[in-house]
Parts: C-alpha cells; sequence; structure tokens
C-alpha cells in the first residue's frame, strides 16, 4: 500500500500495559469512527505496514487502545512508538455539501464570483495558523485563505470550487 492511497489517522503515542498494547492519538473529531477497526497500516521507514487488531477500545475519549497481532512485548510495543497510523483512502466516511477533504480537492478549478476563473488547486497548505489554498494561475501561485465565508459552493460534478474572496485578494499575486 502507497502512502497517497492513503489518509493520515494518527500516531502511536504511548506504550500500555506490559504486553505489548500502545496507545494512537487520533487525527479526527470523531475517534469512535475508528475504535472497532479490523488493521491499521503502520509507517516503519519508508514502507506501510499492516497489522491487524486484535482488541482496541477508546481511551480517555481520544486515544484509541491496540492490542495488535505480533507486538506481544514492552519491547515490540517500544519499536513501533512514534509511528504515523493509516488507512486506505475508502475508509475516510463521504462528506457532502461544502464539506471537503483536502486531498479530494487537488486539481479542482477555482472561480472567484467577482474576478473569474482563478486556476487550479494544486495544494492545501495546512502547516500555517489559518490553512492556504494554493492556486495556480497560468504558472503565478496564488494563495487564498481556507475560510468558511469565503467558499461559496463546492461542485464535485464540475470539480470546482466558486468563492467570494476579499475584494483586492487575488490582484495581489498577479
Amino acid at each position: 500500500m502507497r502512502k497517497e492511497d492513503c489518509f493520515y489517522l494518527g500516531k502511536i503515542v504511548k506504550k500500555y500495559g506490559f504486553k505489548g498494547e500502545v496507545l494512537a492519538k487520533l487525527d479526527t473529531d470523531e475517534p469512535e469512527l475508528y475504535k472497532n477497526l479490523e488493521s491499521v497500516f503502520i509507517a516503519l521507514g519508508n514502507d506501510l505496514v499492516p497489522f491487524f487488531i486484535e482488541k482496541s477500545s477508546l481511551h480517555k475519549s481520544q486515544l484509541l487502545r491496540m492490542r495488535l497481532e505480533d507486538v506481544n512485548t514492552e519491547a515490540e510495543a517500544e519499536s513501533i512508538l512514534r509511528s504515523e497510523l493509516y488507512l486506505p483512502l475508502e475508509f475516510l466516511p463521504k462528506l457532502s455539501g461544502d464539506q471537503f477533504y483536502f486531498h479530494e480537492i487537488i486539481g479542482f478549478k477555482m472561480k472567484d464570483v467577482a474576478y473569474g476563473d482563478v486556476g487550479v488547486i494544486t495544494a492545501v497548505n495546512d502547516s500555517t495558523a489559518q490553512a492556504l489554498f494554493e492556486v495556480d494561475h497560468d504558472g503565478k501561485q496564488v494563495l487564498i485563505p481556507l475560510n468558511d465565508e469565503f467558499i461559496e459552493k463546492v461542485d464535485r460534478d464540475k470539480k470546482e470550487i466558486v468563492m467570494k474572496t476579499p475584494e483586492g485578494l487575488i490582484e495581489l499575486y498577479l
């Protein structure tokens, strides 16, 4: 399985007990959706390695306590500590309306109600305090804040997002 075909679920943050159980911090607002998984992919080096889950439960609401097959000792649990967890993209709950996953809208056209065609979304930068759409406009990068108030419509069929950005924002880049 390739990382490109998966989504980041969380990270193993602690050992739990002495029999190889681990606690994972999930990157989700709804951890209960993932408490009955059969398996998970763990990033070990450059590979995603599948691990079957023998038993799991929510621990203190945000953490997933897991007993993984073939992880039976404290030392084996230590060897996967701080590893990232992934699941195939098809495990993501479907979103509708103007909700979207960042990976889903890459390649969508962006239009602005006042400006018109802005360009194609090449990435979403969420490493800043405010997530930003990175849009390619004829070779120039345009950064637009990902703000619910700016989004007028997400059209999955046409693969486009219609925005209402503050006056002059797009022109700053062009």
